[in-house]
């Protein structure tokens, strides 16, 4: 009976992100923006945080969507895994009024840990383009790049070519990545595919940890991964000399809080990590 719903909680972890209800009278996105629109990114951020997990979150958000992968090893067994992720980028506000909202690595670091979640990695990003039912132009900006004005007008001109279609969408933003390139004092981003699949963005980790622009988004992705129909924790994954493969095409993988790397089957411990950077 105890091993049944514990198999029940985690399958319902997969399907949706573990967010209290929305309390009432919660701030829009537009009301967001109004207030952050001069902030400083850590005046900004911890609202941001506050906000999304007390709930307040469109309801479309909620509820993971399914990412199929699979390998060959070398017996030539296919190996499939299922992966879940947000339907969209992190956005605060209700129904008819939110907004997507950029953020630095280690606020999305926090909010991912805080929900079971974590960060895509470059292959889970392009696994996502694949996949999406909904595949928009980029549309890049070139002044005030992280200004909390611009994140706005960014999210409208989404918003009109988006033209209210539904699913699984892609090709609006960079991904903050999950990477081995994570030194501890930097964010990784990777992606913004054009329809022709290419990503403008290579997987790239130049910009110090405090760095977050429009064009940044944060893709929340459940621990949780099914691999030939068993659930397991995405760092068991990572871990395994041949089920990593399906996740990461990168020799090891970092992320924004834990210190450690997941290379192969064995954890090294980082020199720093993003909550040791003073700045």
């Amino acid at each position: 009976m105890v091993r049944l719903i514990v198999l029940l909680l985690l399958s319902t972890s997969c399907n949706r992100l573990p967010l209290p209800s929305r309390p009432p009278g919660s701030m829009t996105g537009r009301e967001f923006y109004q207030l952050a629109h001069s902030m400083r990114w850590d005046h900004r951020e911890p609202i941001v945080q506050q906000q999304f997990l007390a709930g307040n979150v469109p309801p479309f958000l909620r509820k993971f969507k399914p990412v199929h992968t699979s390998i060959t090893d070398s017996t030539g067994r296919k190996i499939r895994a299922v992966f879940y992720v947000t339907p969209d980028y992190l956005s605060i506000g209700n129904a008819k009024n939110w907004a997507r909202v950029p953020l630095t690595p280690g606020t999305a670091q926090a909010i991912a840990d805080s929900l079971h979640c974590f960060l895509p990695t470059r292959k889970m990003v392009n696994d996502i383009y694949t996949q999406a039912t909904v595949k928009l132009e980029p549309v890049p900006l070139y002044a005030f790049r992280d200004s909390a004005i611009t994140f706005w007008h960014h999210h409208l001109i989404i918003e009109g070519q988006r033209a209210g279609k539904k699913g699984l969408i892609a090709g609006i933003k960079k991904d903050v990545v999950s990477s081995g390139k994570i030194s501890g004092r930097n964010v990784v981003i990777y992606g913004w595919h054009q329809l022709n699949g290419k990503p403008i963005q290579p997987l790239y980790g130049g910009h110090i940890n405090w760095y977050v622009d429009y064009s940044h988004g944060i893709r929340l992705v459940s621990r949780r991964i099914k691999v030939n129909g068993r659930l397991t924790d995405y760092r068991e994954v990572l871990s395994h000399p041949v089920y990593r493969k399906l996740l990461c095409d990168e020799d090891s993988v970092r992320n924004y809080s834990l210190q450690t790397t997941i290379d192969n089957d064995r954890l090294q411990p980082l020199s720093c990590c993003f909550n040791q950077v003073k700045y």
